[in-house]
């Protein structure tokens, strides 16, 4: 398949409304049973069996079977990454839109893009690294990891040397959809995720890809990377 002919076929398997609620339900990288992926599209199990069988033959998909149940998952962050980027093409000139509801306050506010932090949050958090020089631009729309930002990272437990690079690099710049800014991605985008979860800093919530920032994450954020943004639900 030539490159032009696979960018169509991708092109049509997103463009249907229900597998793009079904691929949106899994941007927070989590696995799903077709059952669930059913309900997030609004459509009955065997319909979403006829979606998952087309997105798994597109490479979008990958399944993972455990006993009788089937789950499935995004093929990997390159999809994630290609949901996000057209999550964020608008036509040109002013247009109208409705207001965001909760959910989509959350989202903007703090969510999970696939595998690493996103929203006014996360693009808040990549710019008071970079602010301090923890993070250095780099070509290929990369980071580079400075000694400071070693150390920095080392003083809230994630070991820099010890997470492995992909061939994309140690940690990329990801456009963030709603804030049109760089977030920090990559290997150290997804540990820097894990490690502010588990020093209770922030909070991933189940069956969402929103993410709550804990009363010690808003004061330690704001003390370790000047980060102040209130949240949009406080309005």
């Amino acid at each position: 398949m030539s490159d032009m002919s696979s960018f169509v076929a991708a092109a049509a398997l997103i463009a249907d409304p229900a597998r793009g609620l079904i691929l949106t339900a899994l941007l927070d990288g989590r696995a799903l049973p077709a059952g669930e992926l059913a309900y997030a599209a609004g459509i009955t199990a065997q319909t979403a069996s006829s979606h998952l069988a087309k997105l798994l033959d597109g490479g979008l998909l990958a399944v993972e079977t455990e006993g009788r149940h089937r789950y499935y998952r995004l093929a990997g962050g390159h999809v994630a990454e290609a949901l996000e980027r057209l999550s964020g093409i608008h036509a040109a000139g002013p247009v109208r839109r409705r207001a965001l509801g909760r959910q989509g306050r959350e989202l903007r506010f703090c969510r999970c893009c696939y595998d690493h932090l996103a929203g006014q949050v996360g693009v808040a958090v990549t710019r008071g690294l970079q602010e301090r020089g923890y993070l250095e631009p780099a070509p290929e729309k990369r980071f580079a990891v400075t000694p400071a930002g070693r150390a920095w990272f080392a003083g809230i437990g994630l070991d820099v040397d010890a997470v492995r690079p992909t061939r994309r690099g140690l940690a990329r710049q990801c456009l963030d959809w709603t804030e049109r800014s760089h977030h920090l991605a990559g290997p150290l985008g997804v540990e820097l995720l894990h490690v502010l979860c588990a020093r209770g800093w922030l909070r991933r919530r189940p069956a969402s890809r929103a993410v709550e920032v804990t009363p010690r994450g808003r004061a330690e954020l704001q003390q370790h990377l000047g980060v102040e943004e209130s949240s949009p639900l406080a309005a």
